[in-house]
């Protein structure tokens, strides 16, 4: 267990705000969405306009799965372009956003469930940049990113979150990137706009447990059946929306957005917990 002086340290460093900042799932989807504007781009631009601007945002992508679990705490994060197949210009974005060393200590030290190791070889992927360039496109927030241990269960991730909290009252926005359904061996890349029936019906029954607070159900999501493993067929994109979960308080509020499913299997239903 980490030292509770140690933990206390790194927090203090960590102006406190007295409120606790809103939490934020973020459907990311295409990489495209990062150049493209469009009704996701445009609602990420208001969000950026709505939410105080946050000390700094720490960010669970689904594009960074580990052995272990990592924290970015590198003073300048490199732009990942983490994808092929799309034109020269996605390439060509830089998302300077400086990094955050203490942050990534206090992530480091506040996480007893397991050891949090800096890391200063990854940098910004695109589930975190592509958003991000909207949100706040100056590039002046301070970002970390938290890893996935692709090794751990969706119950293991959803308790660790809880860990971050004391965060929240550190002016920290805390971002989970992914796709609550995510299946891109089933997408349908001639026609972006289509959903299949099942896809509409597994991310209403997500939401309805989301909005019901059922997060056991959520978490042991295997048990939903056949469509549910469709909709989820490898945990990455899915991982994110536990970690905004595992950080809500009973009497928080939730409100979705961007909630449509396009190109087959892929829903950018998006969440607000505030």
């Amino acid at each position: 267990m980490n030292n509770l002086h140690d933990i206390k340290k790194f927090t203090d460093e960590l102006p406190d705000l007295g409120h606790k900042t809103p939490l934020l799932f973020v459907g990311h989807g295409n990489p495209m969405n990062a150049i493209e504007d469009n009704e996701f781009s445009r609602t990420w631009q208001k969000l950026g306009a709505d939410i105080e601007k946050p000390a700094a945002v720490l960010c669970i992508s689904a594009h960074w799965e580990t052995d272990g679990t990592f924290v970015t705490a590198m003073e300048r994060p490199k732009t990942i372009h983490d994808f092929y197949g799309f034109p020269n210009e996605l390439f060509a974005v830089n998302y300077p956003a400086p990094g955050n060393s203490i942050l990534a200590n206090a992530a480091k030290e506040i996480v007893t469930k397991t050891n949090v190791e800096l890391d200063n070889s990854w940098g910004l992927d695109h589930g975190t940049w592509s958003v991000l360039k909207h949100i706040y496109p100056a590039a002046d927030v301070p970002v970390v990113q938290l890893s996935i241990d692709h090794n751990k269960s969706p119950q293991w991730h959803y308790e660790l979150a809880n860990e971050l909290s004391v965060l929240r009252k550190k002016g920290i926005l805390i971002i989970g990137s992914g796709n609550i359904v995510h299946n891109l061996r089933l997408a349908d890349w001639r026609n972006p706009l289509s959903a299949y029936d099942w896809a509409d019906e597994m991310n209403s029954k997500f939401k309805v447990l989301i909005a019901n607070g059922n997060y056991g159900d959520l978490i042991n999501y295997r048990s939903l059946g056949k469509e549910a493993m469709m909709a989820v067929p490898t945990a990455e994109h899915y991982i994110p929306l536990l970690y905004i979960l595992g950080l809500k308080n009973e009497n928080e509020s939730i409100e979705f957005f961007n909630d449509k499913t396009i190109m087959g299997s892929l829903s950018m239903t998006s969440i607000k917990i505030s």
